[in-house]
């Protein structure tokens, strides 16, 4: 499991944009169908954008029609879960095992055949690195 990151308010309203720290340090989401990942299909390698810890690989990436980046399964170690009661619900919260940033949700309507579950992220707490050709 990889070493905490810890930053002040100020380092991490520093190094993030208002949408990313809106999303990975206040809990935050973003529009569906307006992510910059969602419709991504190249091959590559998501990473968390706060920190850049790899958090899943393009070939667990799918279209779930939900409107934010799905994937099958993350990385080995990347992620940890939390129970999320916010809004009124019983959610899993998925955050970066090394910063701790919020990148979203996991739900047990993913694929069948994957494992059936649809871990769903925010664009802004993701960039991506191209596989090289």
């Amino acid at each position: 499991m990889p070493e905490k990151m810890n930053l002040t308010d100020a380092e991490w309203r520093e190094r993030l944009t208002p949408e990313q720290y809106r999303i990975l340090r206040e809990h935050g989401t973003e529009r569906a169908f307006t992510g910059k990942y969602e419709k991504n299909k190249a091959a590559g390698e998501y990473v968390c954008a706060g920190c850049g810890q790899p958090l899943f690989e393009s070939d667990a990436k799918f279209d779930s029609g939900s409107g934010w980046p799905s994937f099958t399964r993350p990385e080995d170690g990347a992620v940890e879960e939390n129970r999320d009661v916010s809004h009124g619900m019983v959610r899993t919260e998925v955050v970066c095992a090394h910063c701790e940033g919020h990148l979203g949700h996991v739900f047990d309507d993913g694929p069948r055949d994957e494992g059936g579950l649809r871990y769903c992220i925010n664009s802004a707490a993701l960039d991506f690195k191209p596989e090289d050709n």
